[in-house]
């Protein structure tokens, strides 16, 4: 799919976050848009998936590890065809399954349940020895705020040590968490060379460059190691009010401040 198709379909994800966060009240703004791209490229460039047989055994999986960007998860499988778009005015109501952050199989795709941050990573680790006989891609998604969490070093050591080669990570680097910037709170750089000491082969990308994004996809294709991606995002991303601004980690538009965005989104399709 080339770079103009696919600008047009994460321009239509992040207007679908808005709404479903507009309707729901309450949610996380600010990765869920940043991580739009990325998301846009995995099911509609890379994953094998296939919204009418959503749990066969050869499919290739994604884990969300930092769930609570779940809308953009939510918003790309809808569009993909996975369920109804109108389904995503339901995010967070008692009445919906789309729920605040991703429950296993609760909807078609939905391969992990997150909550506590850290875990996903572990879950993934798990899925790619086990599906790896089946020749299936497993990748996992995490937040930058999220390697706080120790369980997820251990996880980067085990991984350097073992011959995983059907799994990526990839790192939402979009320095916020949710009272700060990341590097006031816990600084993790140089994040690159920490990893790097673990034995993992890492690329470090601007998230939202579709070009680079499919070359180190296609390198990842080769490489005989475990694989870390660092996506450089912007959080808030294509919402000027938004971008760069940690107050919206997990806030969600009012009636004004969505129009706004939509007009915003709009402009830049």
């Amino acid at each position: 799919m080339n770079i103009e198709t696919l600008s047009r379909i994460s321009n239509k994800i992040r207007q679908l976050i808005i709404i479903s966060l507009l309707h729901a009240g309450s949610g996380h703004s600010a990765g869920s848009l940043g991580m739009a791209d990325i998301f846009t490229y995995l099911y509609f460039n890379y994953l094998r998936v296939n919204p009418k047989d959503p749990w066969n055994e050869k499919r290739d999986r994604l884990y969300l590890s930092n769930g609570h960007i779940c809308p953009v998860w939510y918003a790309t499988l809808a569009v993909k065809g996975f369920f109804n778009v109108k389904d995503l005015t339901g995010l967070r109501s008692v009445s919906s399954n789309l729920e605040g952050h991703p429950i296993y199989r609760i909807l078609p795709g939905v391969e992990n349940t997150s909550g506590s941050l850290g875990q996903g990573i572990s879950q993934s680790i798990g899925d790619a020895i086990y599906s790896s006989k089946k020749g299936c891609k497993v990748v996992c998604i995490i937040g930058d705020g999220e390697i706080d969490e120790g369980e997820v070093w251990e996880a980067f050591m085990f991984l350097g040590n073992s011959d995983i080669k059907n799994l990526t990570i990839i790192i939402d680097r979009n320095n916020i968490q949710q009272s700060e910037v990341t590097e006031s709170i816990m600084p993790l750089e140089p994040l690159k060379q920490k990893l790097e000491s673990f034995n993992l082969v890492v690329f470090e990308i601007n998230g939202h460059d579709f070009a680079q994004i499919d070359e180190t996809f296609k390198k990842i294709n080769i490489i005989e190691k475990p694989s870390v991606v660092i996506a450089n995002t912007i959080p808030g991303k294509g919402v000027s009010f938004m971008e760069d601004d940690y107050s919206w980690h997990g806030r969600a538009p009012n009636r004004e401040e969505a129009k706004r965005a939509i007009e915003e989104l709009k402009q830049d399709n």
